[in-house]
């Protein structure tokens, strides 16, 4: 059995421990604040093994080495990415392996964000830590990718099973939600899911992870091939359509 462990960390960040009751393996996913990462693993009775790092920012691996140094745990890092990140073991990318316990993960890659940017898809449990590259009605910005990269990135997580539940690494939904309403103003489930995220919000409760399913119905950055997306924001063209919203958002 895996278990999530999800807690709030930095400003907007989520923290994100999993662990193999079996093996009583722990990762952690990114390492936004290293002493909250120990703390919450403390808590839990959890042994820190393993870092898995989706990119190379310093709100995602700034806390590798402090980790590391306590733990001894072995770090995997995008291999697009390892070269800014530190205390690398091992470095993967698209079609590679990772494993907690006997419990194995994909990786994928999902550049954009950074030209490096990977998730982590563990199909057994239908889960996926999809960093910066996914969020919640939104999307990473473009940093250091283009936008034929970053589309091809959203196919790849568009085709996981629809059931699987994202992970993503901040709690950006709310001004997220605002923007789709933007977007695609006549989508009646995204304003239905506006209203529920607004409620979520009001209470200080987290509207992460959320359901692929939903988001693929939702998130105007995933429906950038839908033909009343691409009529409003592309004339046509998926990667063009993409590309309008991202820069719209950019400048939201």
């Amino acid at each position: 059995m895996l278990e999530v462990h999800q807690f709030p960390c930095l400003s907007d960040n989520y923290g994100y421990l999993l662990h193999d009751t079996e093996s009583r393996e722990t990762v952690c996913i990114d390492t936004p604040d290293a002493d909250e990462y120990l703390r919450q693993a403390a808590r839990k009775g959890w042994q820190i093994t393993q870092i898995w790092n989706t990119h190379w920012h310093r709100d995602h691996a700034g806390g590798n080495t402090a980790i590391k140094a306590i733990t001894g745990c072995r770090i995997t890092a995008p291999e697009g990415d390892a070269n800014k990140i530190e205390g690398v073991d091992r470095t993967v990318g698209q079609g590679d392996v990772v494993a907690i316990g006997d419990r194995q993960g994909d990786v994928i890659d999902v550049g954009g964000h950074t030209l490096g940017h990977i998730a982590y898809h563990l199909p057994g449990a239908c889960i996926a830590f999809v960093g910066d590259s996914l969020f919640a009605l939104g999307c990473g910005r473009m940093f250091e990718g283009t936008p034929p990269q970053f589309w091809a990135s959203l196919q790849r997580l568009k085709a996981l099973p629809i059931e699987t539940m994202l992970y993503c690494a901040h709690e950006y939904t709310a001004a997220n939600a605002r923007f789709a309403l933007h977007a695609d103003p006549d989508n009646a489930e995204l304003q239905l899911y506006a209203e529920e995220i607004a409620q979520r919000r009001d209470k200080g409760l987290p509207t992460v992870p959320t359901k692929l399913e939903r988001e693929l119905r939702t998130n105007p950055f995933l429906r950038a091939d839908d033909t009343t997306m691409q009529a409003r924001w592309g004339g046509g063209d998926a990667v063009a359509t993409f590309a309008a919203l991202r820069s719209a958002k950019d400048q939201y």
